[in-house]
């Protein structure tokens, strides 16, 4: 069997990064490079500070660089030199979750390598198993042709998202009628055909691959002559939609039904805790149906950098103008982004948020101070928070019938809750 001692990746994203890292630490005897045009990134990647944040990776990076590990932009000599080549990883499918990454590269569900049925195709499937046979048990590493594997990778995020979007439907219901979703989520996920995971209602799903291969999913159904089950599969997205627009219209109802000229301090621009991707944050689209009705906002998150906060605020379709000049400010610090406003609305889970002096955010707001927890990580707080004056909402569940009670306006929202927002287009 032809056995690989060279490998080229082709891309130092979140994807080509952490992989390739991965397989260099596990394989001392390949060298690996990784290749992409972005010499920015490449150089990222090569020093100490590397271009995503990861736990983990940066140890695995700093283990292996400049042994078998290489970055460069020197793609035509890399593919010359390489006995295989990856493309984004095409017909051998990431099942990565970010936050977890490393962990999920060294101890995978499984792997998922698909090949053409032709003797050079499953040479080629052979070769590639042989490099993950290095860490990974024979039994977890599944071969398929090309189709099966793609779909594979497509049809497993359409079901992780239907997930979300079932249970954020529900929050609303729960909302109406003073059910808990947690309680319900709970009770379901004990149904051992369920399953407790992906029961976690928030203001919505974001990432890299969710939307972008539900919608792949369901354009290849529309091209297949397939619009019953295209229409199925697009439901998804709608409602993750909507359930932002909900999340940022209770937002506005709860504040008095304006928010116009009033400080609003968002905890979390990345799409989900240990991680900085932003990439389709719920915090972008709640943060531009806020700019929409003329809040100021003022922006923390740990990890995201204040100049890909306002890339993304930039964006046409996301806001106009000088929208984002006069009606965003970067905070150093979450007291700082609370100091003065009239609410905090909480958009990523991290873990930090939890820990914070509310007291103290509570004595430099103005009053009445609401919080709105769009990821439930201030459960365990609520009673707290509330003998020190907050008035909370949050997803899924009515708080206490001692608070100011939220009660949408009979008028049409100013924006509505039906039609899908502007999208961000593609850079």
């Amino acid at each position: 069997m032809f056995e690989i001692k060279k490998i080229c990746c082709i891309g130092a994203g979140y994807v080509g990064g952490p992989t390739c890292s991965v397989i260099a630490q596990m394989c001392p005897e390949v060298r690996v490079t990784v290749v992409d045009v972005n010499e920015s990134r490449i150089n990222a990647w090569n020093s100490p500070t590397l271009p995503i944040y990861e736990p983990g990776l940066k140890e695995v990076v700093e283990s292996c660089r400049g042994k078998n590990l290489f970055f460069s932009t020197n793609i035509d000599d890399a593919i010359k030199e390489a006995d295989l080549v990856f493309i984004s990883v095409l017909s051998n499918p990431e099942f990565l979750a970010e936050g977890t990454a490393i962990k999920d590269l060294k101890n995978p569900d499984r792997v998922l390598i698909g090949g053409d049925e032709t003797p050079e195709g499953q040479r080629a499937v052979q070769a590639l198993c042989a490099v993950y046979e290095h860490w990974v048990p024979k039994e977890k590493i599944l071969t398929t042709n090309t189709w099966s594997s793609e779909l594979s990778k497509l049809v497993a995020n359409a079901f992780l998202a239907q997930r979300i979007s079932s249970i954020n439907s529900i929050s609303a219901l729960c909302e109406a009628t003073g059910a808990d979703v947690e309680e319900v989520a709970r009770a379901i996920g004990m149904d051992q055909r369920i399953g407790n995971k992906f029961l976690k209602a928030s203001v919505g799903f974001g990432g890299s691959c969710f939307q972008k291969d539900v919608l792949n999913l369901v354009y290849l159904c529309e091209a297949l002559n397939l619009p019953e089950v295209a229409h199925y599969w697009q439901q998804v997205i709608d409602i993750n939609d909507y359930q932002r627009r909900r999340f940022a219209s209770r937002i506005i109802d709860s504040l008095f039904n304006t928010v116009t000229d009033k400080k609003i301090a968002i905890l979390g621009f990345a799409f989900k805790k240990d991680t900085g991707d932003t990439r389709e944050s719920s915090s972008i689209y709640v943060s531009k149906y806020l700019m929409d009705e003329g809040a100021h906002l003022h922006i923390y998150d740990p990890k995201v950098p204040r100049e890909q906060i306002v890339v993304d605020l930039s964006h046409p379709g996301v806001s106009e103008d000088d929208q984002v000049s006069r009606l965003v400010t970067i905070s150093k610090d979450p007291y700082e982004a609370c100091d003065g406003a009239h609410a905090v609305v909480i958009c990523t889970e991290w873990d930090m948020f939890k820990e914070l002096d509310y007291e103290r955010i509570h004595k430099k707001m103005l009053k009445p101070a609401f919080i709105f927890d769009g990821r439930r990580v201030l459960d365990g707080l609520h009673n707290e928070l509330q003998t020190i004056g907050f008035q909370i909402e949050t997803i899924g569940k009515k708080v206490s019938s001692k608070r100011i009670p939220y009660a949408p306006s009979c008028e049409i929202p100013k924006f509505s809750l039906q039609d899908p927002p502007n999208k961000k287009p593609k850079v």
